[in-house]
């Protein structure tokens, strides 16, 4: 399979990432494990297992949603994000009442065109309002407090290749890079898409190529480099770059 060139992605890191420790990386977070001792009815006094040690199966291998914006949607944003208590259920799914029709928009506004063939006008101020930017800024207005990941969490699920999935550890990353004219740290991933659109394309066929004969789901580019920016932020790049290389998939490849 062929390798691609390496990402320059600043919100990342100052290095360019190999292509290859990308695409580790991304097996380590579709695949990876990780211990746990757990106790059940049949066995009380405990045993290990192993599970996910990251959010894929949870999440994204989660089956797409269809129809109006609901219950299920926020099913789908606690696999990624956490069980929410009861007054964090009711703030997400009104959340949802109220960015559904927002989201909708911005589908509209977009055309049938993913994120990274938008040109660089719709996420710039200078062409507002309207654009595709102005209505995630929107969107991102409607999260009901520390539970804004969760809305975005559902909203990406519906549209992953579309509406970005930042969170608390991605938002801290992409902001500082944020340039003037920018509609927000969305801005950020759209540019960063754009820079390396070559990585990204094999890449996401790569990826694509390894997980889904397993069972797995395809992940857009505008997921991927959530996922790259996550395990980055949140300090996990190394070791799910360690997973990754452990996988039966990385080993195919290197066969």
């Amino acid at each position: 399979m062929a390798a691609g060139p390496p990402l320059s992605l600043p919100s990342v890191g100052p290095d360019p990432v190999p292509w290859d420790t990308a695409l580790a990386a991304v097996l380590g977070y579709a695949r990876g494990r990780r211990a746990l001792w757990f106790r059940s009815p049949g066995h009380p006094e405990g045993r290990w297992v192993r599970v996910p040690a990251f959010g894929y199966e949870r999440f994204d291998c989660r089956p797409p949603v269809a129809g109006p914006l609901g219950d299920d949607d926020v099913l789908v944003a606690e696999g990624l994000h956490g069980r929410l208590d009861p007054a964090g259920w009711a703030a997400v799914r009104s959340a949802l009442d109220e960015a559904g029709p927002l989201a909708d928009a911005v589908a509209v506004r977009a055309d049938g065109r993913a994120f990274w063939e938008l040109p660089p006008g719709e996420l710039s101020v200078l062409e507002e309002p309207g654009t595709v930017g102005a209505g995630l800024r929107a969107v991102g207005r409607h999260g009901p407090g520390r539970h804004r990941d969760h809305l975005l969490a559902a909203l990406h699920h519906r549209r992953p290749d579309l509406v970005p999935l930042l969170d608390s550890t991605t938002r801290r990353q992409l902001l500082p890079h944020v340039e003037e004219g920018d509609s927000g740290a969305e801005a950020v991933v759209h540019r960063e898409l754009l820079a390396n659109a070559g990585a990204f394309g094999v890449l996401e066929t790569a990826a694509s190529g390894l997980l889904t004969p397993s069972g797995g789901v395809p992940l857009t580019r505008l997921r991927l480099h959530d996922v790259l920016v996550w395990l980055s932020g949140s300090l996990r790049l190394t070791h799910a770059v360690a997973l990754g290389r452990q996988t039966r998939e990385w080993a195919a490849l290197r066969a």
